[in-house]
């Protein structure tokens, strides 16, 4: 019956759409999950905010023990499922499946690749070289604007928020000081930089694990993760430059030596030519590790140190994403996934309110937890389920999981990079909020471009 329809032209839309109504119906009638599936998953959660509010600190319950603890809540509650139909053998197999998943194993060594290319990076100069050329560059009268530039130039460089607030807000803070602006706009305008290259760097993790739970290439979903931002870009530069004072720019001690910045060249070149991430970072290593050692920033001996210490900084993150695989394959044998799924499909009507869907949940998973990265990991399966049931591009699926995580960590108060600037200017957590203008500027066009379907079609067909 089948056979003849596909040969009829007339009759496939008709069986197309009686398709759909079948998938729908099967999710509706025996895909609804069980609520359960979620439970470790809020109990993290719910540990997560509880312990950040009574010690006042985001770091009290580190993430690899608080998902531990829910995978912990997740055997539990899968051994009572399953009682005598899957032993703890079994689960455990599924458990170790999920985490060794061929894209969290991918994402696993590239975590550690970023870590060693910053920590070379450093080592050898180039992130001064680049903070300095930047400084060296702005026009007098323009200093908020040109911090912002510069800051996002450095998060898009090094691929880095955290290390963008650490390398700038020193500067940010003389700045601000200098010239009578007020900290907290400096704070949340070094912020917002560092958001704009964690979102959109080839080399942010975030970005790595956005492409990567959606399956597309790190350059598509840059073309739609750009428009989508552009606008928030243009409008926070103009604020910025109302808000601007007119004092010079100290121009002491700005040296930088453009030799230093070829491995950023090349990382960002290759990166946007289309070779593969693993490679176009190697290169840029090797590229640091040479130019480091010719120019005397540390040894043949000194560079397998900080190779050893840039593998350290980032391993904590990829054993993360391991467990994270781990529980949520337990998640979905207990029917988290699919519950998730039902929840928030059952209401949804078009592209616009899948993507609204996935918006919100990874903006979330992204405050109760802090970190983006974590948010889209465990948010992405879910994302590339609901993406492929009501037709959305996966380019424009990774776009939205990386913009709305990134949202999240440039407005929540208890989220490192704000934590970390406030504590080297000095200053509340909360009164930065408020000048956290890109990211407040994010979110709404994003959910105005989400609302109207933009951009369309930014992956050609036959490529």
């Amino acid at each position: 019956m089948f056979t003849s329809v596909k040969k009829c032209d007339i009759i496939k839309p008709i069986k197309e759409n009686v398709l759909k109504e079948e998938v729908i119906m099967k999710r509706d009638v025996e895909k609804k999950g069980s609520f359960l599936g979620l439970i470790p998953l809020l109990i993290f959660i719910a540990l997560y905010v509880m312990i950040t509010i009574v010690t006042g600190s985001a770091s009290s319950l580190p993430l690899n023990v608080g998902i531990l603890i829910a995978c912990i809540f997740a055997f539990i509650f899968a051994l009572k499922k399953s009682k005598k139909e899957l032993s703890f053998d079994d689960l455990v197999t599924m458990f170790c499946k999920g985490g060794g998943d061929d894209t969290l194993i991918l994402m696993f060594v590239i975590f550690l690749e970023a870590g060693m290319f910053y920590l070379v990076a450093d080592n050898m100069g180039a992130v001064k070289s680049v903070t300095n050329l930047g400084l060296s560059m702005l026009p007098q009268s323009m200093i908020l604007p040109g911090v912002f530039i510069i800051g996002c130039v450095l998060s898009f460089s090094m691929g880095t928020s955290m290390g963008t607030v650490t390398a700038l807000m020193p500067i940010g803070v003389a700045l601000a000081k200098s010239t009578g602006i007020e900290l907290p706009l400096m704070c949340g305008t070094v912020v917002g930089s560092a958001m704009f290259g964690d979102n959109l760097s080839f080399i942010s993790d975030t970005t790595i694990a956005a492409t990567r739970t959606q399956g597309v290439q790190m350059k598509d979903k840059f073309k739609a993760n750009f428009l989508m931002v552009l606008p928030a870009i243009v409008v926070t530069l103009i604020l910025l430059t109302f808000k601007s004072s007119s004092a010079n720019i100290p121009t002491e001690n700005l040296d930088w030596d453009l030799i230093r910045l070829l491995p950023y060249v090349i990382v960002i070149g290759l990166s946007l030519v289309g070779v593969h991430v693993m490679l176009a970072m190697g290169a840029a290593i090797l590229s640091g590790l040479v130019i480091g050692v010719a120019q005397g920033s540390f040894t043949i001996v000194e560079s397998f140190s900080v190779l050893g210490e840039g593998i350290m900084a980032m391993e904590d993150m990829a054993v993360i994403a391991v467990m994270v695989g781990g529980l949520v394959a337990l998640m979905e044998y207990l029917g988290g996934i699919d519950w998730l799924l039902h929840r928030l499909t059952r209401n949804v009507k078009g592209r616009s309110g899948a993507e609204l869907a996935i918006a919100f949940l990874v903006f979330l998973v992204d405050v109760a937890t802090t970190n983006n990265t974590i948010a889209i990991i465990t948010v992405g399966p879910i994302a590339k389920d609901i993406s492929e049931e009501f037709g959305v591009e996966s380019a424009r699926t990774a776009s939205i999981l990386d913009l709305f995580a990134s949202i999240g960590n440039g407005i929540t108060p208890w989220a490192g990079q704000i934590l970390l600037a406030a504590g080297i200017a000095k200053i509340s957590t909360l009164s930065i909020v408020p000048y956290s203008w890109y990211s407040f500027l994010l979110a709404i066009f994003g959910i105005i471009f989400i609302i109207i379907g933009f951009p369309k079609n930014v992956v050609k067909k036959g490529e």
